[in-house]
């Protein structure tokens, strides 16, 4: 297993690395779906323990996930192995009764669940978990300050933030001044990640990391969805009413895949491949961190270790998707 450094820190994480938000199950926020049906802890078990006998050292998580959930369930399956590990969690989704996720006091309380839930005495990389700060950006500065004092009192190692528009984090990245930033990428959208985007030009001055979740684009980029077929979810699902599954939305992908398939090779580990060393072919991304609700999943990610591509590879799966 490869591994490179978050942000400026002395921390090095796997290049491929497992995000949790599957762990925490059906969920909802609000009256929205927030969750992943068909979660089995024996299966999220088994897939955890080969991750780390395969080398994978970075494991993301969120209060959110499960409300909870998904924290406790990860510190359950690692016990005393999360010492050596490097945990991230979030922030900013789950409002309790606080007024706004934001609220100083609600980023204190929830850091100190999330630590309880963890089963730690230190978050080694803590995020805000979106760009809304309320209007005005009314509760930002206090949060930055509660951020800021978490880590002088050693609660947290690193500051991290995640956001879903470039607005945002040209927006908060001077204020908040993270290590790193988070957000998804893909072969079908590396908005942040672009050379000569907005994001890209924050990343390489400020000498942060980038973490990209959603790296296959939850599954897609795998073919595993069948058009004329459409995948069904089930109440508390957050894909439920996603146009990105639906039968128009996954016929106009499909002759792309063809035409990874016929470069690359047909198996899912192919696809996994190319998906996950696209994006690490990138000088601003650190790692990726694709969810996992079993065994299997984790094997075909972790099969894509120590196989870059080549620059014309990269060169023709860009090509092969802005066309």
């Amino acid at each position: 297993m490869k591994y490179r450094k978050l942000g400026q820190s002395g921390i090095e994480v796997s290049e491929i690395s497992l995000g949790c938000w599957t762990l925490g199950g059906l969920n909802w926020v609000d009256g929205s779906p927030n969750g992943w049906a068909n979660v089995d802890a024996v299966e999220v078990k088994r897939a955890i323990d080969y991750a780390l006998d395969q080398g994978v050292n970075h494991f993301d998580n969120a209060d959110v996930y499960g409300n909870g959930r998904a924290e406790r369930m990860l510190s359950e399956i690692l016990g005393d192995r999360t010492k050596k590990l490097t945990i991230a969690t979030k922030v900013g989704w789950f409002p309790g009764t606080a007024p706004h996720a934001y609220e100083a006091a609600h980023i204190r309380h929830q850091c100190e669940q999330s630590l309880i839930n963890l089963r730690r005495d230190v978050i080694d990389l803590y995020y805000f978990h979106h760009g809304d700060f309320g209007p005005n950006d009314r509760y930002l500065d206090e949060a930055v300050k509660t951020m800021v004092a978490l880590k002088k009192e050693g609660k947290i190692r690193l500051i991290g933030q995640s956001a879903y528009s470039n607005a945002d984090f040209t927006r908060l990245v001077p204020k908040v001044k993270p290590d790193v930033l988070q957000s998804w990428a893909h072969i079908m959208d590396d908005q942040f990640i672009r050379e000569g985007t907005p994001v890209r030009k924050l990343l390489e001055e400020k000498k942060m990391s980038f973490v990209a979740f959603s790296p296959l684009n939850q599954g897609i980029l795998l073919g595993k969805f069948d058009p004329k077929n459409p995948p069904k979810f089930e109440a508390g699902d957050h894909r439920l009413g996603d146009k990105r599954f639906t039968t128009e939305e996954l016929l106009a992908v499909q002759p792309k895949i063809e035409k990874l398939k016929s470069r690359f090779g047909n198996d899912i580990k192919d696809l996994a491949r190319v998906a996950l060393q696209y994006l690490l072919a990138n000088p601003v991304v650190c790692c990726v961190i694709p969810g996992f609700r079993n065994l299997n999943q984790v094997q075909v990610n972790l099969s894509a270790d120590s196989k870059p591509l080549t620059a014309e590879d990269v060169e023709f799966i860009g090509k092969t998707f802005s066309a």
